[in-house]
């Protein structure tokens, strides 16, 4: 019989198809081949609100048992953003930084109550995202079963005292690139414990076609892309801002086509197309028939978007403010990266001109995808973090 794996994290679901919860999804799905996994989740769809959206209970998901949790209570804007302002600008001590991790949520102690009766059944947990309630309990509770893939960012919450010990907790942390291993082991002093930068890999359609997908969606001429969540904090404000700036200085006919939820609004203009959330198969359609993608993120452990456009060879720009991202182009060579509104401009422009260059760097991308992000790469990382926490029981 297989021994058994949990995997929790805050959201799970075919409808999301980015960040930390589909990167947990991925690895339930893989690791499924040599563990009996299962997943435990909460009910939330909305990262913002937590509200309940899945029906709570067990069900099957791509053959992988999952167990949700309903959140006990949304999260109140109002209250969070007050506590959150206290936290980050004003002195205050650690009873208040608890405040805030309720708060920040989801709230689901029936998920944790879950695991604790269920907890001789599973050699190891892995938990997801190191900023919410239930790794930050789930690991504290379960050190010696705690594997944390922390999904950290160079943001101020990683600094909080509340989180300077706790990534001394886990039996084992997997990062997801060097930078964020640096980070968090400079912040907690935690370097000799069992861990290795592992990311993830990709699921890439067997045919792509491009032609079909954008003639079904009306979308004519050359365009760069950008994937994800369009909000603040993925840099897309900024983004669109520089954009305007080059098309108000420069006679530019590339279009700006933005795949995903958006939580702010969207300038009007006609070189700026939003075609909303895409299945995996559309959304890897129209990165291939992009010219190239954009990542203007500000936060990022790793960014998996980018390496979905290497793996078609498809080359990056990327804002170089962010360590991670810059990190990843400098190492694969697969991308520019731009720190202002000039150097988004020399790049982008250098990047709509050259196609020689754009197919060089896209090379380069793949390569760099390949030797790191394979699915057996990433599946034998994680087989070799867990036999040498058995070795040490």
């Amino acid at each position: 019989m297989s021994r058994k794996i949990a995997v929790v994290v805050q959201r799970y679901g075919l409808e999301i198809n980015g960040g930390a919860e589909y990167h947990a999804r991925l690895i339930a799905e893989k690791l499924s081949k040599y563990f009996a996994v299962e997943v435990f989740t909460t009910t939330a769809c909305d990262y913002v609100t937590w509200d309940h959206h899945y029906r709570g209970g067990q069900e099957l998901l791509n053959g992988i048992k999952v167990n949700r949790f309903r959140v006990r209570k949304p999260r109140d804007p109002e209250t969070f953003g007050r506590i959150q302002r206290h936290i980050f600008e004003e002195e205050h001590v650690l009873e208040d930084e608890l405040s805030w991790l309720e708060e920040e949520g989801p709230l689901v102690p029936e998920l944790l109550q879950a695991l604790e009766k269920r907890e001789k059944e599973f050699a190891y947990f892995i938990f997801f995202s190191y900023r919410y309630y239930h790794s930050y309990y789930g690991v504290s509770k379960f050190r010696s079963k705690a594997i944390l893939v922390p999904t950290a960012e160079h943001d101020q919450v990683v600094y909080l005292s509340l989180f300077k010990d706790f990534f001394n907790l886990p039996a084992a942390i997997v990062y997801n690139s060097p930078e964020e291993k640096e980070l968090i082991n400079r912040i907690s002093g935690n370097a000799a414990l069992c861990g290795d930068v592992v990311g993830v890999g990709s699921e890439i359609p067997e045919r792509f076609d491009p032609r079909g997908t954008l003639a079904r969606l009306g979308i004519q001429g050359e365009y760069f892309v950008y994937i994800g969540r369009l909000d603040e904090n993925k840099g897309v404000p900024e983004l669109f801002d520089f954009y305007l700036r080059l098309l108000a200085e420069k006679k530019i006919t590339m279009k700006l086509l933005l795949i995903g939820k958006t939580y702010i609004s969207i300038p009007e203009h006609e070189n700026i197309v939003h075609i909303g959330f895409q299945e995996n198969k559309e959304k890897f359609d129209l990165l291939q028939g992009a010219d190239f993608l954009v990542m203007p993120s500000q936060f990022e452990s790793l960014s998996m978007v980018a390496l979905e456009a290497w793996a078609i060879g498809k080359p990056v720009l990327a804002n170089g403010r962010t360590e991670v991202l810059r990190g990843q182009c400098q190492r694969s060579q697969g991308g520019l990266w731009y720190g202002n509104y000039d150097e988004f401009k020399e790049a982008f422009l250098i990047l709509q001109a050259d196609g020689e260059l754009r197919e060089r760097l896209g090379a380069n991308g793949k390569k760099y995808f390949l030797e790191n992000y394979s699915w057996d790469t990433i599946e034998n990382k994680y087989l070799k973090i867990i036999a040498a926490l058995d070795q040490r029981r």
